[in-house]
């Protein structure tokens, strides 16, 4: 199925943001600079939000989706509150409007392939929002490990609470990005999962230690938390051939290699460009839907993240439930 958007006669490719908070005001910034694109107008349900955003950006404001997409709209990016990502995304796909939607793809499993089927089919394109893959380090990194052997990966993603969040734990928040990167590394599904999670100070679980089996045998784990004082994003990948480290922060990838039976090798940083993620992630979500590809990450990809951070909770679930205990054999004599 031909899925190219066919723009109108000034080649512009017209767009909305649907929730306008911290990320959605970013992804409205974002979208209003992209060559041919043109920023339609912004939802939010909050009019001091949604007029600031538009006043800034020279956009008309909503309250709701649907007179966004009355205005004529080809695509949206979904940034509204999780809740909401399965209704949002469904009437845009029922009006044929492409979809970017923001991680994680929905509330639930159900809710995300709900997403996925209403999109297939309606023909639009359909792109989860995970940025961490457009980040310049991550893309070196991946650069680095193609035709290697993988052995190991080990993520670190923690810092301090973050005021806005109040209806997910880590896992949700932080720990599903590294999910995703775990998968698009290994190119191989997560088989097993050994996740230890704990809520130290917050409702929902502030900190979280998850392990990993892939089927093609690399042994993962993720380090996130709440409780750091200072914000770290770390990647150390093992290979048969050489260990890399990787600093999403500060853009530094390190390479070592050539290792020597006295316990000797060789190190060098390997060259990492610059760019804004969400503008590259966005720019990508633009041309997919332009040329009717499959976008970078697909609806399916964002659910099968989804689906393995819900396993962890899940698995918590269980670990903390105290165990049955048996009633005692009455004995008869």
């Amino acid at each position: 199925m031909d899925r190219a958007v066919k723009v109108g006669v000034d080649g512009m490719l017209r767009v909305g943001v649907v929730g306008v908070g911290v990320m959605g005001s970013n992804h409205a910034r974002v979208l209003a600079d992209l060559p041919g694109v043109k920023l339609v107008g912004v939802v939010d349900p909050d009019s001091k939000q949604r007029d600031r955003v538009g006043g800034t950006l020279g956009c008309a404001t909503f309250s709701t989706v649907d007179p966004l997409i009355r205005a004529g709209v080809d695509a949206v990016t979904i940034a509204a509150p999780t809740h909401f990502h399965r209704d949002i995304a469904l009437e845009c796909a029922s009006h044929g409007v492409h979809i970017l939607v923001e991680k994680p793809i929905a509330s639930t499993i159900e809710e995300g392939r709900a997403i996925v089927a209403a999109a297939g089919r309606a023909g639009v394109t359909l792109m989860a929002g995970h940025v961490e893959r457009f980040n310049p380090a991550v893309e070196t990194l991946k650069r680095a490990i193609t035709d290697q052997h993988i052995l190991s990966i080990a993520i670190t993603r923690v810092g301090p609470f973050p005021p806005r969040m109040s209806n997910v734990g880590v896992v949700i928040d932080l720990a599903v990005h590294d999910i995703d990167l775990i998968r698009w590394f290994t190119e191989s599904e997560i088989v097993e999962i050994q996740p230890q999670t704990s809520s130290a100070v917050a409702e929902r679980e502030d900190i979280a230690l998850l392990q990993f089996r892939t089927a093609s045998g690399v042994l993962a784990h993720i380090n996130t938390n709440w409780l750091t004082p200072f914000k770290a994003r770390t990647i150390h990948i093992a290979t048969r051939d050489k260990y890399l480290i990787g600093d999403l922060l500060t853009l530094q990838v390190t390479e070592c290699f050539g290792f020597q039976p006295d316990g000797s090798y060789s190190m060098r940083h390997l060259s990492v460009g610059y760019a804004e993620p969400l503008r590259a992630e966005l720019m990508a979500f633009i041309n997919a839907v332009r040329r009717g590809e499959i976008p970078p990450v697909t609806g399916e990809e964002g659910v099968a993240s989804l689906e393995i951070a819900i396993r962890c909770l899940n698995a918590r679930v269980a670990q903390s439930s105290p165990p049955q205990r048996k009633a005692p054999r009455r004995v008869v004599g």
